[in-house]
């Protein structure tokens, strides 16, 4: 095993399926903690930089339009909207966008767990892509499910991890430039770490 680093460089963010009606089904987490993790990583997508396609499952029928948390989060990002493909990579405008972003490692999330975030996962590496699944920004009905789900993805070399993981990878250094905006989406989203930078600004004075 090596260990090749998240980086800037390297390294594009998928979101599959965050679609309104299917949010509603995420049972795994409570909907508050679904969204702020889902809210945090587009801001780390943001402050660092990395590409980011936003892609939909029939998003004219009850799955839903996009999160409003993503569609307004990453306004840049590239949208592709499948007519009817269950697995993002059987659509061919999806694959090219993923192949334009030049980057082989892939940070994944989706909506639900099982079908959406692991059958895209299981195809990207099939075609060589490094794939991680952001665990955390992703939900489905059931823990069992769930569980499963994550246990056929590691058995095929996908590697689980949350955002807080996937930023500090991105970080690196807390001297980093951009490592101010990173502090401040940490506390935005997580509550301890909001609290310990509160709390070392007062100490300083400066709050």
């Amino acid at each position: 095993m090596s260990y090749d680093r998240i980086t800037s460089d390297n390294a594009a963010v998928l979101f599959v399926d965050h679609q309104t009606g299917l949010a509603n089904g995420v049972q795994t987490q409570n909907p508050a903690e679904f969204l702020n993790n889902v809210k945090a990583l587009v801001a780390l997508t943001t402050v660092h930089g990395l590409p980011s396609i936003i892609t939909t499952s029939a998003a004219d029928g009850p799955n839903g339009p996009i999160m409003p948390a993503v569609a307004q989060g990453l306004p840049n990002a590239t949208i592709v909207h499948r007519p009817g493909e269950i697995n993002a990579f059987d659509n061919a405008d999806f694959a090219a966008a993923v192949k334009a972003t030049g980057r082989k490692k892939l940070l994944i999330a989706g909506i639900s767990t099982e079908v959406c975030l692991a059958f895209a996962a299981l195809s990207a590496k099939e075609l060589g892509y490094e794939v991680y699944a952001v665990l955390d920004a992703s939900g489905t009905w059931d823990k069992r499910v769930e569980d499963v789900a994550i246990a056929r993805m590691v058995q095929a070399g996908i590697i689980p991890i949350t955002w807080v993981g996937v930023g500090a990878e991105l970080l690196g250094d807390w001297r980093s430039p951009v490592g101010e905006a990173h502090g401040k989406v940490m506390g935005e989203h997580l509550p301890f770490s909001g609290n310990n930078i509160a709390g070392y600004l007062s100490a300083k004075g400066l709050a």
